[in-house]
């Protein structure tokens, strides 16, 4: 009962801020044609098809569903937009996004879960539900399902005809960024530092390979082998798993050692403790700009919850495609 109250909480939030978003910006929101009940009349059972493929990944494959459709989300909103392109495959023409050196250790899961949803819906209507559209509620609802708030998905974007991997190089942030990178990276995608904070809490769910931390364990700079900020309990046990030779691609580390599969604040309260795994995780503590955004939520995971509901929002209005620039793909993987 308590989870459904909670819920409800969400989904009330997020409700009166779509409203005000769409005051703000309701010019770029009429063009882009988003609304919660884009789909009522022409494929009213959308999200319940979609809601049916995300129960049976989870029974089939576990949790690590939820952290990588997450990704995969974000990935693709920060490439060309939430257009779904990041789920187009490569032609001997193109090296698409999805093989791009930031995206190689994407999982599997949230690109079947969108492949798999696109199939059961083209049976009911055919032509209509977006590829784009259906990993915006995935994400939503793996997140949910991890004990994560529930939002408003708004819904009529169309999906992408461009996927190019250069493009993935050069707009996804990098492990290795500081503040001042990672809020130029959110800036250039109409979002704020604060979204950068409260986004990046994303990293309470999922896992990281050795290659994105190992510099921090081993090369860190002249004075110090080791990052200093790191917990030294913490870097002990990260070089037992991540060997300086070996292991880079191979070995994977949760974000969040506490929880790795449950959406809470754990991740801001390992950034107050050196826990961090990333670069550009801790520094959102160690930097006076943002940190008393991450001791807030480390304290208070309600408005942790209440604000990742309203920036994922927000995230998921990011470059979308109108009937201008866009299509309904009949295949994810492939442009009409």
């Amino acid at each position: 009962m308590e989870k459904l109250v909670k819920q409800a909480m969400w989904v009330g939030i997020t409700a009166l801020m779509i409203t005000v978003l769409n005051i703000i910006d309701q010019r770029w929101i009429a063009n882009a044609q988003l609304s919660p009940g884009f789909y009522s009349n022409s494929c009213p059972n959308m999200e319940s098809v979609i809601q049916q493929v995300i129960q049976d990944k989870l029974n089939t494959v576990g949790p690590i569903a939820a952290s990588e459709t997450i990704r995969l989300f974000f990935h693709d909103c920060f490439v060309e937009g939430c257009d779904a392109s990041v789920l187009i495959v490569s032609t001997n023409n193109n090296v698409a996004e999805r093989d791009a050196t930031p995206n190689l250790s994407l999982g599997g899961t949230g690109f079947d879960t969108v492949v798999e949803a696109k199939t059961r819906l083209e049976a009911q209507c055919p032509g209509v539900v977006s590829c784009a559209d259906i990993l915006a509620v995935a994400a939503r609802d793996y997140v949910t399902a991890a004990g994560g708030p529930t939002w408003i998905v708004e819904k009529g974007r169309k999906d992408g005809r461009v996927s190019m991997a250069s493009h993935a190089v050069a707009d996804l942030p990098n492990a290795t960024s500081d503040v001042n990178q990672l809020t130029a990276n959110f800036a250039a995608k109409r979002l704020t530092q604060l979204d950068m904070i409260i986004l990046s809490g994303a990293h309470t769910l999922g896992f990281s390979h050795c290659d994105q931390f190992s510099s921090r364990l081993y090369t860190f700079s002249s004075q110090n082998a080791t990052d200093p900020s790191l917990n030294p309990d913490f870097a002990a046990g990260l070089k037992t798993s991540c060997p300086q030779s070996g292991g880079d691609l191979t070995v994977v580390v949760p974000f969040d050692a506490k929880s790795p599969f449950t959406f809470d604040n754990a991740y801001y309260q390992n950034l107050v403790t050196g826990m961090g795994l990333l670069t550009s995780d801790e520094i959102l503590f160690t930097d006076d700009r943002t940190m008393d955004t991450v001791l807030d939520f480390a304290q208070n995971s309600n408005n942790f919850f209440s604000d990742f509901a309203i920036a994922m929002v927000k995230l998921g209005r990011v470059g979308v495609k109108d009937a201008s620039n866009g299509e309904i793909r009949k295949d994810c993987t492939l442009i009409n």
